[in-house]
């Protein structure tokens, strides 16, 4: 199985999905993730804030930060290859690079076929702490 490493910008917590002010986007892909672990796929999390050193040593991510800045994150890469930079990928995309087949899917559960960028304020939305 694959291996997927997702580079999240600096959050109040892991997920983002903290506080009383959650974006629903966060929400969505950390539901993706966990989904995605479901299906046997190695899923490697750290955000910016809380393990930067990770993001120095990923050749990848280091090179993104420097060429685009911190607009390069969240940035996904799988299996050594830096698939996504800037926006949370939908379960589709993410499935479809981890190689799990839409056979995996179970039917009747919604996917969204876009990625979607993340809310101003990040995790805890417009300058409220969590």
């Amino acid at each position: 199985m694959a291996t997927v490493e997702i580079f999240d910008p600096a959050m109040c917590c892991s997920t983002g999905v903290c506080g009383t002010d959650v974006d629903p986007t966060l929400s969505r892909f950390a539901a993706d993730v966990d989904w995605l672990a479901a299906q046997g796929v190695t899923v490697q999390r750290a955000t910016l804030a809380q393990e930067p050193g990770k993001f120095v040593t990923n050749l990848l991510v280091r090179n993104a930060l420097e060429v685009i800045g911190t607009g390069a994150l969240p940035a996904i890469v799988v299996d050594g290859v830096l698939k996504s930079t800037g926006a949370y990928p939908a379960r589709d995309q993410l499935a479809a690079w981890a190689g799990v087949t839409e056979t995996k899917v179970p039917a009747g559960l919604p996917t969204s076929t876009t990625a979607l960028p993340m809310a101003d304020g990040g995790c805890c939305g417009g300058g409220g702490s969590c």
